[in-house]
């Protein structure tokens, strides 16, 4: 009896440890980015006279390397894309190349609930949503009507085996009323408690907020703003982004709770001066997920800040470019002219880090610069289905998307890559779980997200 029951543990140790180990490890890196804003001076300073158009490739010609370091990187787009007459403050309408610059350099996903959501009113808000959904980037915060909404709302985004679960209200609209049957998710808690057990319901690996609150030019939360986050993690939330003061506000990674927030992000760009408005920080968050039998678990396991500052050119066609503090601040070649935008700069610097290392909660700056070059992995599936035949075949093999991409030929043969994957081994493991539907399955090799040419 003796020898018996000891088989039977050993055979239990045996199959726990079995368990431990044959658990599923998948990691994701998101970068938030502040306000993105258009005033008419910036406005201006993209226009090129002799060709007519607009240019905004040098505004964000440094951040390319910082986006490409995370899997997913999400904006507040703080204006409409109205269409013109393009203005700037108090009633924002942009040209629609700022967002074709936006997606050039890497921006993923934006949030479109602000006070400026209705600047034009219907026609602008409608229109911004046509822009983005024309360029194919996920939006949310706004809806055409209530059935969009209630059919895209809370914005699901897939990414390397993960499924997040976007929300995203504005505190108000400037006083500007929402023409039905328009809608722009208010801060209202009753319907974000709903919206919350909506997005539960949904069995995502994480819920991310993206909040438009506070005060204007305060670097400290109101109130209502810790208010509101501790509401939302009672209520499902891992992560709330805030937006809308214009200045960096605290960042808190509460550990033991596995939850973070950050109160406001600042300006992302903008054509404001005065100090403390001229710039802001992107914060990386990586989020890590275990997957055992039916189980998972989601997890934050880094957290660190970019700061970034907008660069008002001195020459006569003025311009205004995003600089990254890690690539500038030791900069030797002389970027940044004059000594007044020098001294910007660094005041920006220094009252950034003053405030945030004083009272930000286990999230650190980041001060490592990327590389310009960035290699990845993807899987080559199919050339004969479409997204939507892609995208049912691997819910039926219970894979969840890992981003989906396409190229056509010149023949008109559409090709699909799936996954961002930074190992080779992991995009190897991936085909081997799709290999019964697409037997030719292969890894390529992606180079600054640009998918090969050739099938």
């Amino acid at each position: 009896m003796r020898c018996k029951a000891l088989i039977l543990q050993f055979l239990l140790v045996t199959f726990c440890v079995y368990r431990l180990v044959a658990q599923d490890t998948t990691r994701i890196s998101l970068l938030f980015l502040g306000d993105i804003m258009q005033h008419e001076t910036q406005i201006n300073a993209a226009y090129n006279p002799k060709t007519g158009k607009y240019d905004y490739s040098n505004c964000f010609k440094f951040l390319k390397p910082y986006f490409q370091s995370a899997d997913l990187t999400i904006g507040n787009l703080e204006l409409t894309l109205g269409g013109k007459p393009y203005t700037g403050y108090p009633q924002f309408s942009a040209p629609d190349e700022l967002v074709y610059a936006l997606k050039d350099v890497g921006v993923d996903v934006l949030v479109t609930a602000n006070n400026h959501s209705v600047d034009r009113r219907k026609k602008g808000l409608e229109r911004t949503i046509r822009v983005l959904d024309s360029l194919g980037i996920p939006h949310t915060g706004t809806f055409t009507d209530t059935v969009e909404r209630m059919n895209d709302y809370p914005l699901l985004l897939h990414r390397n085996g993960f499924r997040l679960a976007l929300l995203n209200y504005t505190y108000g609209t400037n006083g500007i009323p929402v023409t039905k049957p328009n809608v722009v998710n208010p801060i209202d808690t009753t319907l974000i408690r709903k919206d919350l057990k909506r997005a539960r319901e949904l069995n995502p690996d994480a819920i991310l907020v993206f909040m438009h609150w506070g005060n204007e030019y305060q670097n400290q939360p109101t109130k209502q703003q810790r208010q509101l986050t501790e509401f939302c993690f009672r209520h499902g939330a891992q992560l709330v982004i805030g937006a809308h003061p214009h200045v960096l506000q605290p960042m808190e990674w509460k550990k033991q709770q596995n939850k973070l927030v950050v109160y406001s992000l600042g300006n992302f760009v903008s054509g404001q001066r005065p100090r403390y408005r001229d710039g802001g920080a992107m914060i990386q968050v990586g989020l890590k997920k275990i997957v055992h039998a039916d189980m998972s678990m989601t997890t934050i396991v880094t957290a660190n800040y970019r700061l970034q500052w907008v660069y008002r050119t001195v020459e006569a066609k003025r311009e205004f470019i995003v600089l990254p503090v890690s690539t500038f601040e030791q900069d030797t070649t002389g970027f940044i002219k004059d000594e007044n935008s020098k001294l910007s700069f660094k005041t920006f610097i220094d009252d950034s880090r003053a405030l945030l290392n004083k009272y930000n909660q286990n999230i650190s700056e980041a001060t490592t610069v990327p590389p310009d070059t960035v290699v990845s992995f993807a899987v080559r599936v199919t050339q004969a289905s479409t997204s939507a035949d892609v995208y049912a075949i691997l819910d039926q093999l219970d894979t969840f998307p890992f981003g989906l991409n396409s190229i056509q030929k010149e023949n008109r043969c559409t090709v699909f890559y799936t996954g961002k994957f930074t190992k080779k081994e992991q995009a190897e493991a991936y085909v081997l779980r799709i290999r019964s539907q697409w037997p030719y399955a292969e890894v390529v090799e992606v180079i600054n997200d640009q998918l090969p040419d050739q099938p």
